[in-house]
């Protein structure tokens, strides 16, 4: 059996909210038939969790342990009515239903949660994420309180829902949801390797906003990268690179549509530089998540060769006008395009052809447990 052992790297914060919560997890470690590229249908995880469920126990994760021990605290807090309203079954066809508009979803929704079951349920959140995740996180949410003074009571911060799915600290497989508006988190723990960890939307409405004086830009670094690689491009480059001078509406790869073909300028046919902000983009998508997994996935990437990696923009060059790009290799996509509201309406995606919602990590691990299963 394959095993990866990775170390944790420190990021940096302003949050002690978010340092707390992820130091005391640490603490206590001890619409219909959806379809993704390529996993057709959810059927044959029947299977492969039929032959987990019978094959000996092994060692946790870090991942998994902490990420376990936060959800069956909070699962220990619910009420009765509580639990059945936010635990599923790890099979049910709701784990692949994802989306990041405003709307009743299954779940536990935080309005539905005491103060105390509540922080449970950040803490939980936290575990998924790094230090900039979540604050990042955090900050969405809070939008809710901006865009209701326009838009009504349909924007509620209280209105973002955790779903567990399966039985955590079962030594089997099973997953967690956190989403609500401009925010979907899918987490997918085989218990003995990292989790997958896509589909991941972040989006932002306003991304910049003027509060007391203070300009505050959610997500920043995902538009300012870009737009500096976009713009460091000679004549030559920039024909490959940009698809069109108008930006789609909308991302590409939503909620049940498959990841668009590749497109745009290699990795290869950038200068050093050129590579180095490439580089920095894609760790900016994967650093919203835990360290360990940000690290498993850029060894990922790598593995499968930069030079399948592509650049592809749409839209304007200068703030405020309308933009898309993407960056995709051989099994990853990140895409973000900010057209709505006059260009200041961010929607981001993370996607994994191979890994949205566990799929390779459940075959992987289910073709582990019966080679052991046979000694």
């Amino acid at each position: 059996m394959t095993r990866r052992v990775l170390r944790c790297v420190q990021l940096t914060t302003d949050s002690c909210v978010a340092r707390c919560f992820i130091q005391e997890a640490r603490r206590t470690e001890g619409e219909d038939s959806y379809r993704c590229t390529p996993v057709k249908s959810f059927t044959p995880w029947l299977v492969v969790l039929a032959i987990l469920m019978s094959s000996s126990a092994q060692r946790p994760s870090d991942a998994d342990a902490e990420m376990s021990a936060a959800a069956s605290r909070f699962l220990a807090a619910l009420r009765p009515e509580q639990r059945t309203q936010a635990q599923l079954g790890f099979d049910e066809p709701e784990r692949a239903r994802w989306h990041f508009v405003p709307r009743a979803r299954k779940g536990l929704p935080f309005k539905s949660m005491s103060p105390e079951q509540r922080q449970l349920a950040e803490r939980l959140v936290a575990t998924g994420l790094s230090h900039r995740g979540y604050d990042t996180a955090l900050t969405i949410i809070g939008l809710e309180t901006v865009l209701a003074e326009t838009d009504g009571p349909m924007r509620d911060p209280e209105l973002y829902y955790l779903t567990i799915f399966g039985e955590p600290a079962s030594h089997q497989p099973w997953g967690w949801r956190f989403e609500g508006h401009h925010l979907s988190l899918n987490f997918t723990s085989p218990v003995t390797a990292l989790p997958a960890v896509t589909p991941s939307f972040f989006g932002s409405n306003p991304n910049e906003r003027n509060g007391a004086g203070v300009v505050q830009r959610v997500l920043a670094p995902e538009e300012d990268l870009a737009r500096e690689l976009v713009k460091s491009l000679d004549p030559g480059q920039r024909k490959t690179a940009i698809l069109s001078g108008r930006a789609p509406p909308d991302i590409l790869a939503g909620p049940g549509r498959e990841l668009p073909d590749r497109e745009g300028i290699g990795h290869g046919q950038l200068g050093e530089l050129q590579q180095a902000l490439l580089v920095r983009l894609i760790k900016v998508y994967l650093e919203r998540h835990r360290p360990d997994v940000a690290a498993a996935e850029w060894a990922r990437i790598e593995h499968a060769g930069l030079s399948n990696v592509r650049f592809a923009w749409a839209g304007g060059l200068e703030p405020r006008q309308g933009h898309y790009y993407r960056v995709q290799g051989r099994t990853f996509l990140l895409e973000y395009d900010n057209t709505q509201n006059d260009a200041n309406h961010v929607h981001t995606v993370w996607r994994d052809a191979e890994r949205d919602f566990g799929v390779d990590l459940l075959r992987e691990h289910y073709l582990a447990s019966h080679r052991d299963a046979g000694n």
